[in-house]
């Protein structure tokens, strides 16, 4: 999105740069002095959106903390050896891609002349080696500037993608005004092979590791170790944030209180306790007897605005990173910029918008893909039809009455998955009902069929919302489309689901479906509706296939 569709705050941090090894922590050592003021301030103008996610071990992380650092690979070790990781496959595809351009370059200009034996090709392969080592130096160097492994995007998911994408189109228009001013002749098997195969390769390889490293977060592993600053409120609300975001990438080893009463028990968060490691004017010292690379500043420290630089300025040469909490919440990433005016960092927040050519290309994408997928399942289609026909009594089709955009009703169809008179069973099942807010769910539900069972296992019950789209009254991407007695009970924040149109899947369906609680379904379809766009409906997608072959919260 989603990252990702996944992370519900932004935090953004100062571009100093990240990863680098910090050096070992020595016996204690006096406060590190506050550097002098300075003629001019450098404004912090290149704040980047960081990934953030959850702690995989609450109870480690409330542990006390030596040895810490012997038993698992976190710190600035991480980054090194992650960065050591990503830079050898990167490498490797890109060579991979340009000798097998160059292979196919020579195997065409033999054949040309009725030559190809496999001895040609290597010997002309060789006579023409520079040619893919320089354009594979391009395109390393195209990766690097574009800090496609820069600790802010891997493992972020679109984010770290686009910068490989956007790096392997500058190399290859670089390829080619080279080869325009230098009069080179032939070279467009790199455009046509080593670019599409490279590209891809790339993608594949960063997803892949992306796996990899979620893996070893998994294990406590791969962790940057965080001190958080702030109010008791502010840094229980950050590290419950963090802690609820899948992955991870902080390991909140302590907290810094700026409450004005001294409290060295800890801060409650859930069944969790951060301790207290130091006073707000320790702070560089306790990040260097923790040997943490990110301090997270969650809110008001109450000391002026020279606070924060002079903080900054302490943490110079300590290979740590400056994280500042937006106290924006629902606000995703791309609607937040940054312009400095006269060294002072102002962060601009685009206003949601509701109609427009965004809406518009929305539409047609709804149309274009609800169209061919109707043309395409129509076999499907009929036989699921037949099937629940065949399987128990009653219509094909169950029709339900549900609120569109702008509080607009339409008829949603469903095949029908249920006896016909589920509605008069109801009753006798009020107390068994699992599910979350006014729909009522039940795992093991006696009045679904046969057939339902295996519709509502793969989803295939809500094909016929296919037809919906295409008539306007859904979007393939949109909140759930809520029933009449939702919407007469919504408070008036939640009205705002109603700004777009419900949806064939959505945020609710690929973080957890019929498991997911009254108030985790709102605040997930309100951030939708917030800070939607085509990017994201298509990561959406792409999940949403993957959660349907798990059958997560399918019943």
């Amino acid at each position: 999105m989603p990252s990702s569709p996944s992370s519900l705050r932004t935090l953004s941090h100062s571009d100093r740069p990240a990863g680098t090894a910090a050096p070992a922590a020595p016996a204690p050592v006096a406060p590190a002095p506050v550097a002098p003021a300075r003629p001019a301030v450098e404004p912090v103008d290149a704040v980047r959106a960081v990934p953030r996610a959850v702690v995989a071990d609450p109870a480690r992380t409330s542990s006390p903390l030596v040895g810490r650092a012997a038993e698992t690979v976190t710190g600035a070790r991480w980054a090194l050896r992650y960065r050591r990781r990503l830079r050898v496959t990167d490498t490797a595809v890109v060579l991979v891609s340009v000798v097998a351009a160059a292979v196919v370059d020579v195997v065409d200009d033999l054949v040309s002349q009725g030559a190809g034996s496999p001895s040609a090709v290597v010997d002309g392969v060789l006579a023409a080696l520079w040619l893919p080592l320089v354009v594979a130096v391009v395109w390393t160097a195209a990766l690097a500037l574009y800090r496609s492994r820069d600790l802010a995007v891997v493992g972020s998911g679109v984010l770290e993608y686009k910068r490989v994408g956007s790096a392997s189109v500058l190399a290859f228009v670089v390829v080619a005004v080279w080869f325009s001013v230098t009069g080179h002749v032939g070279g467009q098997e790199y455009f046509l092979v080593a670019l599409p195969v490279g590209g891809a390769g790339l993608v594949v390889g960063r997803w892949a590791m992306r796996r990899w490293l979620e893996a070893q977060r998994g294990a406590g592993h791969y962790l940057s170790r965080a001190v958080v600053v702030g109010s008791r409120e502010d840094i229980a609300y950050v590290v419950d944030r963090i802690d609820a975001t899948s992955g991870a990438v902080y390991d909140v080893v302590g907290a810094v209180l700026t409450d004005d009463e001294p409290d060295a028990s800890g801060v409650v968060i859930g069944d969790r306790v951060v301790p207290v490691v130091a006073g707000l004017d320790d702070v560089p010292r306790a990040v260097w007897r923790l040997s943490a690379e990110s301090v997270i500043v969650a809110g008001d420290a109450g000391r002026g605005r020279d606070w924060l630089r002079d903080l900054g300025w302490s943490l110079e040469g300590r290979a740590t990173e400056l994280v500042l909490a937006s106290r924006l919440t629902n606000v995703a990433g791309p609607r937040i910029h940054f312009r400095p005016v006269e060294g002072l960092p102002l962060m601009h927040v685009e206003l949601p918008e509701f109609d427009g050519p965004r809406h518009a290309m929305k539409r047609l994408s709804d149309v274009v893909l609800a169209g061919s997928a109707l043309l395409v399942l129509a076999p499907l289609l009929l036989v699921l039809a037949v099937a629940v026909r065949v399987d128990s009594a009653g219509p094909v089709l169950f029709r339900q009455r549900r609120v569109g955009r702008d509080g607009r009703t339409f008829e949603m169809l469903k095949f029908r998955s249920m006896v016909v008179d589920a509605e008069q069973l109801l009753g006798g099942l009020g107390t068994a009902d699992e599910g979350a807010g006014p729909l009522f769910k039940m795992r093991h539900d006696p009045r679904v069929t046969r057939v339902g069972r295996v519709l509502r296992t793969w989803s295939l019950d809500e094909l016929p919302q296919l037809w919906n789209i295409v008539r306007g009254e859904m979007s393939v991407v949109g909140p759930r489309p809520p029933l009449p007695r939702e919407v007469a009970d919504y408070e008036r924040h939640v009205h705002r689901r109603l700004y777009i149109k419900p949806g064939l899947t959505g945020m609710w369906q690929i973080n957890g479906r019929s498991d997911l609680s009254w108030e985790d379904s709102v605040r997930l379809d309100l951030y939708y509706v917030e800070n939607w766009s085509l990017t994201a409906d298509l990561v959406i997608m792409w999940r949403t296939v993957r959660v349907l072959l798990r059958h997560e919260g399918a019943y």
